[in-house]
C-alpha cells in the first residue's frame, strides 16, 4: 500500500474505514431544544478560554436524524453553552451522546465534536414531545415539551440552531497533547421545514460518564421543536492552545 493510498483512506482500519469521508448532509433532522439558565459559576468553569461568557444559558438538545449520508438514521443528545469569540456570538459544544458508532468516530476524528456513547430517544407520548438520555441502564435526562403547542417563526428557529459553534480538538501526544486547538464550525444549507414553541420541563440526573447535571436547571427560558435539512461545514482552527502555553 502506497503512502497516497494511506492518505486517501481517511480513517482506520485502512481497508475498512470506520466512517465515510466528506461533509455530511442531514435530511429531516428533528430537534427538541430547551434553553435554560444555569448556575453562573459552574457555567464559567465549563467554558474554555478564550471563549467569553455572559448570561449562563444552556441549550439542551435532542436530535433525531431521519437520514444521514453514510450513517443512516440515529439520535443524539447534548448541551450547547452560549458564548462569544472575537465579538461573534454562538455556542460552545460541551458534550454529546449518541447511539451510532460511525457518527461518534467521524465527529471526533474528522472534526472535534465531543461525542460519546449513550442512548438518546425522541418520541411523542400522550400529547408531549419527550426527549430522553440514558447511559447504560441509568437515566441521565428527561425533557418534555407540549407537542406542537404554538407555531414558531422559521427565521427564529433557523437563528437558534444556525449559530456558529466552537469545540476543543485534542489529540494525545507524548506528555501533552500533540494537537490542542479551539475550532469553529457552522451549519450550512439550512432549511427549516416545521417549527413550534411551547412550555417545557427538563430533569437532569447525576452520572459520572454524562455529567449534564453539573450544569443544573435554574430556569427554563424557551423551548422549540424544529424539523430541518442541513449540512455540517468543516471545522476551522481559530486558536492554538499549544502556541500560547495555556
Amino acid at each position: 500500500m502506497k503512502a497516497s493510498d494511506v492518505l486517501a483512506a481517511g480513517s482506520t482500519p485502512l481497508t475498512a474505514p470506520a466512517f465515510p469521508a466528506g461533509s455530511h448532509r442531514f435530511t429531516d433532522r428533528e430537534y427538541l431544544n430547551i434553553v435554560y439558565r444555569t448556575d453562573a459559576e459552574a457555567f464559567r468553569a465549563a467554558v474554555p478560554e478564550p471563549l467569553e461568557v455572559g448570561d449562563p444559558l444552556v441549550r439542551f438538545e435532542v436530535m433525531h436524524m431521519g437520514d444521514v449520508d453514510g450513517f443512516g438514521p440515529y439520535t443524539e443528545c447534548g448541551q450547547a453553552l452560549a458564548c462569544s469569540f472575537d465579538g461573534e456570538r454562538g455556542e460552545y459544544l460541551h458534550g454529546m451522546w449518541l447511539d451510532n458508532a460511525p457518527a461518534v468516530f467521524a465527529g471526533r476524528e474528522q472534526s472535534a465534536y465531543p461525542k460519546s456513547f449513550g442512548t438518546p430517544a425522541l418520541r411523542v407520548d400522550n400529547g408531549a414531545l419527550v426527549g430522553t438520555l440514558r447511559v447504560g441502564e441509568l437515566p441521565v435526562a428527561t425533557a418534555t415539551m407540549a407537542y406542537k403547542n404554538a407555531p414558531l417563526d422559521h427565521d427564529a428557529a433557523a437563528a437558534q440552531i444556525g449559530v456558529p459553534t466552537w469545540m476543543v480538538k485534542l489529540v494525545p501526544g507524548a506528555g501533552r497533547p500533540s494537537v490542542a486547538r479551539l475550532v469553529r464550525t457552522k451549519i450550512t444549507d439550512l432549511t427549516v421545514k416545521d417549527a413550534w414553541s411551547g412550555p417545557a420541563r427538563l430533569q437532569l440526573f447525576s452520572h459520572v460518564l454524562a455529567p449534564l447535571a453539573d450544569l443544573p436547571v435554574r430556569e427554563i427560558v424557551s423551548a422549540s421543536h424544529v424539523l430541518t435539512d442541513l449540512t455540517l461545514a468543516p471545522a476551522t482552527s481559530v486558536h492554538d492552545y499549544l502556541e500560547d502555553g495555556s
